[in-house]
Parts: C-alpha cells; structure tokens; sequence
C-alpha cells in the first residue's frame, strides 16, 4: 500500500503528468486533492465512487489528509466512511438491476465463468453475504467487487449495509487513527504491515461476535 504524502498539489500534478502508467496516473490525480481546500468533498466523492466503479482507494487521500491535518482524522475517516456505505448501496443497485442485461457477456468472454459457477458463487453469498462483505471490506481488495457482486447475488440490502459499516469504519478509523497517535513514525508501519493489522483486526472482531453469541451470560 502507498500512503506517500505529497504536500503541494502541483507536485503531484506534475507527477501525474510524467508518468506513463495510467493508474498511476490516476492515483497522483487523487492525492493532489488532499493539498486542496476541496480535500473533504474530493475524499467523499472518491469514497463513494471506489465502492461503485472507481478504482483508486479512499486511502490513497485519506491518509495523506490525516498526515497533514492529524487533529481531524476523526472527520476525515466519518466522511470517508459515510460516503463508502452511500457507494456501497450504489453498487449493489447496480448488481442487483443490470447484473441480467450484461450477464451474457461476463459468461462469454471470461474463461470458466459459466451460469453454474455463478449459481454457486451466488449460494455462498446467500450463505455467508455478511462475512464475505466484512471480510472484504477490511482488505485492500476494491470495494465495488465486493458490492457489486453482493447485488447480483440478491444479498439483502440490510445485511449489505451492516458490514459495510462495520469494516469499511474499522478500516477508515483505524487507519486515520494511527496516523493521529503515531503520526509520521507510523508511515514505514502501515506501508509494511497494513495487511496483517487489518487481518488481526477481524479476528479480533469474529472472536468478539463469537463471544457476544455464544458464552454465557
């Protein structure tokens, strides 16, 4: 994960213009934001849109916003969460109503993927709708696979919407979180382990559901 922090937007716009990669591209066009004063309605429309179609994550100006502004990482990772659940609905309407209109396509160009396998992928989202989405939702996986394809699989917008709150505000909070304790020292931290503390945070959270559920009272 690249959380670099790039202090005057010009330089990432010049950084955008040099390189040749166009996600790269792409990502130096959202961090020039965070040294904007449109930094909190660009991380909202960025956030809703990674969860529905856009491929750039919320992170990659969350954080540099949290690093410039550490007082207000508690604002940045709401809006950042608020507009992920809004995007996260969007996707699934998506899924949900055009999945049918442009199945044929999926099924014929991609290697394996046939109406069986989709059955099948579609039964563990009915089965495990919930985790697959919390799981998701903690990893740098792009959210909008995930809600998306709980639409096409007619996961119930209520159960959609509950573990978008729970991982994506796990991961958004957790993240500003860090940024506001630990400030720079954190950098080299999250760039390395990221992944693992996202993991370790969802055991924490099955083990924690599991208790809540299942030891005595």
């Amino acid at each position: 994960m690249n959380t670099e922090v790039v202090a005057e937007p010009a330089i990432a716009m010049e950084l955008a213009r040099r390189t040749r990669n166009p996600l790269r591209k792409l990502y130096y066009w959202t961090l020039h934001w965070a040294g904007t004063r449109y930094a909190i309605p660009a991380l909202f429309v960025i956030s809703f849109a990674e969860a529905s179609f856009f491929p750039i994550p919320p992170d990659a100006l969350l954080l540099p916003m949290c690093f410039a502004r550490p007082k207000k990482w508690f604002v940045y990772a709401f809006w950042c969460l608020v507009a992920s659940v809004l995007g996260a609905i969007a996707g699934w309407t998506i899924g949900l109503y055009l999945w049918h209109a442009v199945s044929g396509f999926f099924f014929h160009w991609i290697p394996g993927f046939t109406p069986e396998r989709f059955e099948k992928m579609s039964a563990l989202y009915q089965q495990y709708g919930f985790w697959i989405i919390m799981v998701k939702g903690l990893t740098p996986i792009p959210f909008k696979l995930i809600t998306i394809s709980a639409g096409a699989c007619h996961v119930s917008l209520p159960t959609l919407v509950v573990a978008a709150i729970i991982s994506r505000g796990a991961r958004f909070f957790l993240l500003a979180g860090m940024v506001r304790a630990f400030g720079e020292a954190v950098k080299p931290f999250l760039e390395k382990y990221l992944d693992w503390v996202l993991l370790a945070c969802f055991v924490l959270l099955i083990a924690g559901l599991f208790a809540l559920k299942f030891l005595p009272h």
